[in-house]
């Protein structure tokens, strides 16, 4: 049976990969540094690394692994997870595993942001620690791709599912919605609601990876639903399936500087490969009000 190494595999987008593997047969072996259902590995770590990609021969590997934040403050964890990571994972699959199909996320903030759709096609802008590691990461898959690796890159945009950390915007929403309605109208305090991104389901997001990897003529590719919507559009949504106005339950700071207005993609690469996101912004809002406490 084939095997996919998923680095990363603590996350939202870990979990739903390993369910696509699993529907198709293949072995997922899941690694992360935090605890769990997987391998405890630290993928900045050459040595760990090589090892498990010597030992498994992997016909997919995943580098998923990040830390999620854009603050300065988190420059050298961003570096070594993105771009030492990656460099680690591709080095290894060159020496062990050259048949390997591998798959890295890109993100929409490294790009330029003008509030236009953004294409794989855009120019690289390094307005962030992590927008510079995501950069780092896609000119090593180019690197290693003249190598004769197959190296794909998804551009990655917001996307959402009910495993979102409880500190995420759209979880503090979700859950404040849903303790609305049972009574609880503590309030919780978020920033600038005119802020559009997208919200795409992260098991939508999951399958167009698999979709990139399983050809070989597109090897970097936006993956979005090119659908924006409103932090108060998410509000709306939420409060809205137990009929209460959330006025009641959020404090607006006045302070906030969102790092963008508007970020949207241009996903048409993608749907020319026939994939396209399922889930709806409405059927998304049902799912995460769902999510158990």
């Amino acid at each position: 049976m084939a095997s996919a190494l998923i680095f990363g595999a603590g996350g939202q987008d870990g979990f739903y990969l390993a369910e696509l593997c699993r529907a198709r047969g293949i072995t997922a072996v899941g690694v992360s540094r935090s605890p769990g259902d997987w391998l405890q590995g630290n993928v900045a770590d050459y040595g760990v690394v090589e090892s498990l990609v010597r030992k498994h021969r992997p016909a997919t590997i995943f580098q998923l692994a990040a830390h999620s934040t854009t603050r300065h403050e988190a420059l050298f964890d961003n570096h070594a997870a993105i771009a030492t990571g990656t460099v680690n994972v591709l080095e290894a699959a060159r020496l062990h595993a050259p048949e390997a199909r591998i798959f890295l996320p890109g993100s929409g903030v490294m790009f330029r942001n003008e509030g236009r759709p953004i294409s794989e096609r855009d120019v690289f802008e390094a307005s962030s620690p992590y927008a510079l590691a995501r950069i780092h990461a896609v000119h090593a898959a180019r690197y290693y791709r003249r190598l004769g690796l197959r190296v794909f890159v998804g551009h990655l945009f917001h996307h959402e599912s009910p495993l979102r950390q409880p500190a995420h915007v759209s979880r503090m929403i979700a859950d404040a919605a849903r303790n609305a309605a049972a009574g609880d109208t503590a309030p919780i305090e978020i920033g600038d609601i005119s802020v559009e991104k997208e919200w795409t389901f992260a098991g939508d997001v999951a399958a167009g990876m698999f979709t990139l990897i399983e050809q070989d003529k597109v090897f970097e590719a936006v993956i979005g639903s090119g659908r924006a919507y409103s932090i108060r559009q998410w509000l709306d949504a939420c409060f809205g399936l137990v009929g209460r106005d959330w006025r009641e339950c959020v404090r607006l700071r006045d302070d906030y500087v969102p790092e963008y207005s508007r970020l949207v993609s241009d996903p048409s690469t993608m749907q020319s490969l026939g994939w396209a996101p399922r889930v709806g912004f409405e059927e998304l809002a049902a799912m995460m009000m769902k999510r158990a406490v």
